[in-house]
């Protein structure tokens, strides 16, 4: 997130295919690795930031050799991802300080309002806030009988589909907001696709919840039925969420908004209470594993999106449709702030091929040009903003909070689903059909 957005391609040199192999091997790597035996699985978890940092080596080092204006486009993707990591990361370290103690019913009924209070929360202090302040209570609420569906579905709704309607929410809809998309634009636009996602994701939920609460022991439904009691410990850290949030509307110069951001993550650790942390499990683990990895996957995915805007051209999208599916596939396993981008580029090239006069008068002013798209093809924009942010739930890899929220419950003992068993039992048979009913009823 840097005042000059991200550039796929710095000239029209032509980006070599082969280039893209890096980018597919981390990708297959992280698939993979889980799945492979003890031996080779214990050296992934040791080795791979150094696979990642030597896989973007090669591609940063091509770049900065062999493809012209090679280095500004290296630039930006270090000022993007730097944006990205101070988000991210600060949100978490001040997430981790809140401890909410919720216990009582966690009931089927009682999950599906805490996801619904997540998914709006998601549009206040961003997928990545609500994800860090709500999964530990969700899974200690549920630890009874907690299954990987509780976090799948909580990673669909709190951490991917639910920040839809502001800039806040998802970083994607951040880059729009710096482009010229008006903050509430979405909002206005949205409002009642994203509640028919939603709300058909809770139903789905509430099925499956349903069907567990039902099979569980009497001796632990009446455990679960037990007496609500609700405690909220590290308070101060609301104060600090609060400067994260207003960071965003910070100046993009002189690294302002990351240096606030950055300081209210330093500031609430050392001024949470260490019991809080202790309560919370609170460790660096999970953003040390998002931070490695996604420096290897923005730097290696540099080639993929070069030929994305050389060739986008090519794949002839000019309906809603067309865009939402297009921007979703590739959101689904590219990083989908920079996907959403050269989507919005090649969005607006659309539009002046119908309005070429409007985007004339527009000139070089990227803010006017969007505002035209807006006015002449505003479709195509929710398509792309919507396409991003809820195929962002598609993979592991999709969106940042996603792999934050699986080395959590990782951590706290459930039994997540491998990266093809996320695919093949969630993303596909459930995800997936609701996303296309949707746009098929909506675009």
């Amino acid at each position: 997130m840097i005042p000059a957005l991200f550039l796929a391609s710095a000239s029209s040199a032509e980006i070599p295919a082969l280039l893209i192999a890096p980018f597919a091997l981390l990708l297959l790597l992280i698939a993979t690795m889980p799945l492979t035996p003890d031996r080779v699985k214990h050296w992934w978890e040791h080795n791979y930031p150094k696979v990642s940092i030597v896989l973007a080596a090669l591609v940063g080092g091509f770049y900065l050799l062999k493809v012209p204006g090679g280095g500004h486009v290296l630039t930006h993707t270090a000022f993007e991802y730097a944006s990205f990591i101070a988000l991210i990361g600060s949100l978490f370290v001040v997430a981790g300080g809140i401890h909410i103690k919720a216990k009582g019913e966690a009931t089927p009924l009682n999950n599906v309002v805490l996801l619904l209070i997540g998914a709006i929360l998601a549009n206040f202090i961003g997928t990545t806030g609500a994800s860090m302040v709500l999964i530990r209570p969700f899974i200690r609420m549920n630890k009874i009988r907690i299954s990987a569906f509780h976090v799948v579905f909580f990673i669909f709704i709190v951490s991917n589909c639910g920040g839809s309607l502001t800039p806040i929410g998802d970083p994607p809809l951040f880059l729009g907001y710096l482009r010229g998309v008006p903050f509430f634009w979405l909002t206005e636009h949205v409002l009642l696709l994203w509640l028919v996602v939603i709300g058909a994701l809770l139903a789905a939920f509430y099925l499956f919840d349903a069907r567990s609460f039902k099979h569980a022991p009497k001796a632990i439904q009446a455990e679960i039925r037990e007496p609500d009691t609700f405690r909220f410990d590290g308070g101060i850290n609301v104060i600090f969420l609060v400067a994260i949030i207003g960071a965003v509307f910070l100046p993009a110069r002189f690294f302002m908004r990351e240096i606030v951001m950055l300081g209210a993550a330093v500031a609430s650790y050392f001024l949470t209470p260490k019991v809080v942390h202790t309560e919370n499990h609170f460790s660096f683990g999970p953003i040390k594993e998002v931070a490695f990895l996604f420096i290897g996957i923005f730097i290696t995915m540099m080639p993929a999106l070069g030929y994305l805007e050389q060739h986008g051209k090519e794949l002839g999208l000019t309906k809603p449709l067309q865009y939402y599916f297009a921007t979703g596939s590739l959101s689904a396993v590219l990083d989908n702030a920079p996907t959403y981008v050269n989507f919005l580029k090649l969005a607006e090239v659309t539009a002046a091929a119908e309005h070429p006069d409007d985007f004339v008068a527009a000139g070089d002013n990227g803010i006017a040009a969007v505002r035209v798209l807006l006015a002449t093809k505003g479709s195509l924009v929710i398509a792309v903003s919507l396409g991003a942010v809820f195929f962002g739930a598609m993979t592991y890899i999709g969106n940042g909070p996603n792999f934050m929220v699986k080395s959590i419950a990782d951590g706290m003992g459930v039994r997540m689903p491998s990266f093809f068993g996320y695919i093949v039992r969630f993303s596909l048979p459930i995800l997936l059909p609701i996303l296309a009913v949707v746009g098929w009823l909506f675009l």
